[in-house]
C-alpha cells in the first residue's frame, strides 16, 4: 500500500477542517496553536498512517496542503 507524507502550508490554512472531515484515516485535526491570521491551522499528528488518498488535498480550498507519495522499494520490485 503506498504511504504518504502530509506538508501543511500553516500561514496559507484557514482552519476550515474539510480536510479533517474528509480524511479516510482521521490522521488530522485542528492545532490549538494560531497562524498569523489568528486561525487554527490543520495538521497530521500520524504521518506514518497516511495513506496519500489526496483526499486532504483535493478537498483544500486554499491549497494548503502537498501530499507526497512515497514509492516502497519492495513494489517497485513487484512493477518490473
Amino acid at each position: 500500500m503506498p504511504r504518504g507524507r502530509i506538508e501543511i502550508d500553516q500561514e496559507r490554512c484557514k482552519g476550515c477542517g474539510l480536510c479533517v472531515a474528509v480524511c479516510p484515516e482521521k490522521i488530522l485535526r485542528l492545532s490549538e496553536s494560531f497562524n498569523r491570521q489568528g486561525q487554527h491551522f490543520a495538521e497530521c499528528f500520524d504521518q506514518g498512517r497516511c495513506t496519500a488518498c489526496t483526499s486532504c488535498a483535493v478537498m483544500c480550498p486554499d491549497c494548503a496542503i502537498r501530499l507526497w507519495r512515497e514509492v516502497l522499494a519492495a513494489a517497485r520490485a513487484k512493477e518490473r
